[in-house]
Order: C-alpha cells, then sequence, then structure tokens
C-alpha cells in the first residue's frame, strides 16, 4: 500500500512514517505543499495523512488537489487543535474518512490507515 504524510513537523512524520513502514507500506514523507503536489502527481497513493494545520490553508488546497488527481485515495487529517472538531473537514473534503489527533499513538494510526484502505 502506498501512502502519503504530509506533516510539517518532519519528526513527527518520520515517527509516522516508521510505523507504517514496519507493516510493510510503502510510505513516502512530504513536509511542504509544493513537496505534496509533486507526491500525488507521481504516484498513485490510497492513503494520505495529511496535517490540518498547514500555513495559509495548504492543507484543503492539497485535500482539493488529491481528490482531483487521486480520487479514489482516502485522507486521515490529523491535527493538534479543536479546528474543525465539529466535523465540518467531511463536508469540505470527498476524501476525508478520519479526523483524529496528532498525538494519536502512532500504532493506532497505522492501524486506521489499514482500516480504510481496505473499506468498500
Amino acid at each position: 500500500m502506498d501512502v502519503l504524510i504530509v506533516e510539517r513537523q518532519a519528526d513527527l512524520g518520520n515517527l509516522w512514517k516508521a510505523c507504517l513502514e514496519r507493516r510493510d507500506m510503502k510510505v513516502t514523507l512530504a513536509t511542504s505543499q509544493s513537496q505534496a503536489f509533486a507526491a500525488l502527481s507521481a504516484h498513485p497513493f490510497e492513503m494520505i495523512i495529511l496535517d490540518l494545520i498547514l500555513a495559509d490553508g495548504q492543507a484543503l488546497a492539497i485535500a482539493d488537489y488529491a481528490s482531483y488527481r487521486r480520487p479514489d485515495a482516502r485522507i486521515i487529517f490529523v491535527t493538534n487543535t479543536s479546528f474543525f472538531s465539529d466535523g465540518s473537514i467531511f463536508q469540505l473534503s470527498s476524501n476525508a474518512c478520519a479526523f483524529v489527533q496528532s498525538a494519536t499513538p502512532p500504532e493506532d494510526l497505522a492501524t486506521m490507515v489499514q482500516h480504510y484502505a481496505t473499506v468498500d
């Protein structure tokens, strides 16, 4: 399974990446909007883990681009704030399948990736 992680904090992104790779997933880490766009243009990702709090609303731009470029890819949004805690993110992104806190244990996040990748 191909997974794209878009996380501005490289240390956190690498922690998630290592956990997913231990489960035999192929993972690409992008720390900026331009890296995410390039990755989405080049690879058919099945899952995207997307930091909702990127600069200047870039997360929603990435989600929009993903819905156009990779319409079957599902997005797990992560955040360290209560913004969008009302569930409105599911109205803004057609690919959204989950919304979790950045502090979610990496193993739990990996389990969610496996689950949502297999849900039809």
